[in-house]
């Protein structure tokens, strides 16, 4: 196969690989650059699956990545989440569109975040058998292990997970109507039409990475939820900052610009059972470079203006 038919049909795969293994949109470009390098330096002809080929690699770097990283994890600054991918098209859901909504609750960020409690190697097995549908055959090859070794692995992983499993509405239409009233609540100030919308134990989780200011520990419940939320974009509407529904990580989700069009922070909605069960901001810069200029301005100038309560 031709580098430019390969890199043209297979990148958005790999692409999706290696963002939902760790995590980073920059990271995982770098990765599937690298492994597109490989394939051009290697004797293509020798290759018989091109696509079993590039998600070895990708998938070996990855792992390698995330061993290296490990020590950056454990340090890092308060609640960590992912990188947020604004998923307007089928790059990081996979090369299938029509596989969006199955694809789509494994990208989650609540989903992302479960995958670590699990080592790189389990993670690798993990997301290649469930989300990406590869045999355990191959996946053996990829991660240089005995299939039954594999088979073991898969098992343990899939156990670790579906402990935590975040649940999703299964009805995207459902969630979008949800999701639109959640945000004109917020910008209404209407705390008790968002108590409303938030399951009982409703969690909000907040990733400054020490770089933006941000909740320092979760805050839990619909009243407190509400009432932080709203404190929020009051701050926001003093600045005249605008909240802009989008699709973040296959799930409802909004992003807050400044004056100037320059990036706040983006929030995601996890919603199941007709409610919101979890809120995901992130306001850390590094995080969201790669959606557009970010904004010098800060969700929290006056943090006693958004406290829980």
């Amino acid at each position: 196969m031709d580098e430019r038919d390969a890199y043209a049909e297979y990148r958005p795969l790999l692409f999706s690989i290696a963002y939902r293994m760790i995590g980073s949109v920059s990271e995982a470009e770098d990765i599937v650059q690298e492994t597109f390098l490989r394939f051009h330096r290697a004797d293509t002809e020798q290759v018989e699956s091109p696509k079993a080929y590039l998600s070895a690699i990708t998938t070996r770097l990855a792992i390698d990545h995330l061993r290296s990283a490990r020590v950056r994890r454990e340090t890092y600054v308060g609640p960590w989440l992912p990188e947020p991918l604004v998923t307007d098209d089928s790059d990081a859901l996979g090369a299938d569109p029509a596989r969006h909504a199955e694809t789509a609750d494994s990208l989650s960020l609540a989903f992302l975040v479960l995958l670590e409690r699990l080592s790189p190697v389990e993670r690798a097995v993990f997301l290649l058998r469930e989300v990406f549908g590869y045999g355990y055959g191959e996946i053996a090859d990829v991660v240089a292990k005995r299939e039954d070794n594999v088979r073991q692995i898969a098992a343990r992983a899939r156990h670790h997970v579906e402990d935590g499993r975040p649940r999703f509405e299964a009805d995207r239409g459902h969630r979008e109507e949800l999701a639109r009233r959640f945000l004109a609540a917020v910008e209404e100030g209407d705390t008790d039409g968002l108590v409303g919308m938030l399951a009982a134990d409703v969690t909000m989780y907040g990733d400054g990475g020490g770089k933006a200011p941000a909740l320092g520990q979760p805050v839990a419940g619909a009243v407190r939820v509400a009432r932080f939320l709203v404190g929020l974009v009051r701050q926001a509407k003093r600045a005249n900052l605008r909240l802009v529904p989008a699709e973040v990580n296959g799930q409802p989700g909004m992003i807050a610009y400044d004056q100037a069009g320059g990036l706040i922070s983006v929030l995601s909605l996890d919603i199941a059972d007709g409610l919101v069960q979890t809120v995901h901001s992130i306001v850390n810069p590094d995080k969201l470079r790669h959606l557009g200029p970010i904004s010098d301005w800060s969700w929290q100038q006056d943090p006693g203006g958004a406290e829980p309560g």
